[in-house]
């Protein structure tokens, strides 16, 4: 199976080998600045995909080979959730997060309060919202109302509870464990798409054939 970088087009770079800088000298790179966006049709359509949780410490390569029975389409992965930077969008091992929260809060401060967030708040007759959950505010925060059922105005001071260090930023990486995968009888439909995509289009100085487009070499100038 090709991996991604296979299917990118090569650019002609000026060599910089102080030895062999004549004006005529390249050499024959993968354009990684190449990059397909994903506004086809095929990848509009949401029924043409199906949610997936991450489970534990999967990397994309596993999702993958889970999925579609080959590793390599780990940049299907990646691109049908337009993950660009893996570190950041993709969640932590368990061994990164445990490391991470070291570094950021200490080992002893897991427990320790990071925010507060609202509990859901009802008046009397319990029909009636008057408050939302999850709302971060102070610790002293409280919420008067009129009360229909009592026809009187309210008070309440137990309206939220503490957000440890912990939750937090364990809540961050869990909402990245959903995610969207290509379904597996798309696959073959989108590397030819991607494929295309790759190619060069003539009309420019640089361009030398569908899949080469070549550098300036300042060294003329």
């Amino acid at each position: 199976m090709a991996n991604y970088f296979s299917y990118l087009p090569n650019f002609d770079y000026v060599n910089r080998i102080p030895s062999d800088q004549s004006i005529s000298s390249y050499t024959e790179v993968k354009n990684l600045f190449k990059r397909v966006k994903l506004n086809s049709d095929l990848f509009q359509n949401l029924t043409n995909f199906t949610k997936y949780q991450i489970v534990g410490d999967e990397r994309p390569d596993n999702v993958s080979n889970k999925v579609y029975d080959t590793p390599s389409y780990d940049w299907i992965v990646l691109l049908s959730n337009n993950i660009i930077n893996i570190q950041d969008e993709w969640p932590m091992s368990n061994r990164t997060f445990e490391l991470y929260m070291n570094k950021k809060y200490g080992v002893t401060n897991y427990d320790g309060i990071h925010h507060y967030e609202t509990i859901e708040v009802k008046d009397s007759s319990n029909n009636f919202t008057v408050l939302k959950k999850g709302l971060e505010v102070p610790s002293d925060y409280s919420i008067t109302f009129f009360d229909g059922a009592l026809g009187k105005e309210s008070t309440i001071t137990d309206t939220n509870v503490g957000v440890t260090n912990f939750e937090y930023e364990s809540k961050i990486q869990d909402e990245k464990r959903s995610i969207f995968l290509l379904r597996s009888d798309l696959v073959q439909t989108a590397i030819k798409e991607i494929k295309n995509e790759m190619k060069y289009q003539e009309g420019s100085t640089q361009f030398k054939s569908r899949g080469l487009v070549q550098g300036e070499n300042i060294n003329l100038y």
